[in-house]
């Protein structure tokens, strides 16, 4: 056999070698998804690209594969919350919380995390809305549930909205600490500039 000919062979047997297993590895990564995941990863795409209608629709196929999904849950009450939506937002972080805080195991470290940004999204809605003793609540509870879940956006965001050193529910949680021990008249609770940098968590 020419060498010529060997070579071909042998590279067109790696080309089909690498596609084949290519198509296997997606093939088991949709095959092998929990119910309703699919639908949370579409809905996730669609939050990425501001399409709100359409990523609550792929939640609720997701929870109708799978109730109480919790990724579905929380991508719904992401989406409720920039929609403007505050009273349904926030009753979809309780409903989250409460489902969570019942079934949250030990070992379940994604669990936790999801739990902690339920909170730490739910505090930033009652921040915005001027309850700060609420707010400052939940954000102490999502910082005791897993701090190192909310360390801050990731370095992605922080590119995207231009924002390279944006509040974390820490920082805001300590600030709004120090200003409710002061008088009323001495409090400085709200700088808009400062406030719109908060960004939403989602693990």
């Amino acid at each position: 056999m020419k060498a010529s000919v060997l070579r071909r062979f042998v590279i067109l047997g790696a080309a089909f070698t690498f596609v084949a297993f290519s198509g296997w590895v997606i093939v088991q990564h949709f095959t092998a998804a929990a119910p309703g995941d699919f639908h949370v990863r579409e809905g996730d795409i669609r939050l990425g690209d501001r399409k709100y209608d359409e990523a609550i629709a792929a939640f609720d196929r997701a929870l109708t594969e799978m109730p109480d999904h919790r990724g579905a849950l929380m991508g719904r009450a992401i989406a409720l919350m920039q929609m403007g939506k505050t009273p349904e937002a926030l009753a979809e972080f309780t409903y989250l919380i409460d489902t969570l805080g019942k079934a949250l195991a030990a070992d379940d470290p994604t669990g936790r995390a999801t739990l902690a940004a339920a909170y730490a999204n739910r505090g930033i809605m009652h921040d915005r809305a001027g309850r700060y003793e609420t707010a400052l609540a939940d954000y102490v509870e999502a910082l005791k549930t897993d701090a190192g879940a909310l360390d801050g956006p990731s370095l992605f965001d922080k590119i995207l909205y231009g924002t390279p050193r944006p509040s974390t529910v820490l920082k805001r949680a300590q600030y709004l600490e120090q200003q409710l021990k002061l008088p009323p008249e001495e409090r400085l609770l709200r700088v808009p500039e400062i406030d719109a940098e908060q960004r939403m968590y989602k693990p």
